[in-house]
């Protein structure tokens, strides 16, 4: 489904944890990182299709995040040619996508990169919420920027205040996930970026 101008409607998913920082997904069998994304189906609005990524992508469900912010308007990046499918080039230019903001209210054990059989990421992490746009492919990079800009200013503030010290006690020590989570994948990785791949 692409408009008059060659862009196929998507949503981009940045998604908080407790401590600000975002989901960072490492495209399968590739050294590319990114946001979940994914196309939005005919008959869909913006936040079903993103529900719908969401868990295709992540495996989580509505109940384990809340919406924060989305972007106004739709946020354009052309695709280059080199990357479409040869039966697609001519009229497919790119993806015209609406961003939410999402905070994380359930667990990291939550997650699930194999929640189908067609695996978008092998690994994932947490990132500081301006990720190093180095580690996106070059093309996706100036969405990334302004999706970022134009939602930074909905993050949620940070309470600092410690119930366990308050109280005498001092905390548990609590492994965090820095590096990671590997996915044992079987599927094999989309060629290039056609119209229907997200």
């Amino acid at each position: 489904m692409l408009d008059r101008e060659g862009f196929r409607p998507n949503v981009g998913i940045i998604l908080l944890n407790q401590r600000n920082e975002v989901f960072w997904g490492k495209r399968i069998r590739t050294h590319s990182w990114q946001f979940p994304q994914g196309g939005i189906k005919h008959g869909e609005t913006p936040e079903q299709a993103m529900f719908r990524e969401l868990h295709e992508e992540v495996g989580l469900t509505p109940e384990h995040v809340r919406i924060i912010a989305r972007t106004r308007d739709w946020l354009r990046y052309e695709v280059p040619e080199h990357f479409i499918r040869r039966d697609a080039r001519g009229h497919y230019r790119g993806q015209k996508q609406i961003w939410f903001l999402l905070q994380m209210v359930g667990r990291d054990c939550d997650m699930n990169l194999r929640a189908t059989d067609h695996p978008e990421f092998d690994a994932w992490r947490w990132n500081e919420y301006w990720v190093p746009l180095e580690a996106v492919i070059e093309f996706k990079r100036g969405v990334y920027e302004m999706a970022l800009t134009e939602l930074a200013r909905y993050l949620p503030r940070i309470n600092h205040h410690n119930r366990y010290l308050r109280a005498g006690m001092r905390p548990a020590h609590r492994e965090r996930n820095s590096g990671p989570m590997p996915l044992e994948a079987t599927a094999t990785p989309p060629d290039g970026e056609p119209p229907s791949s997200s």
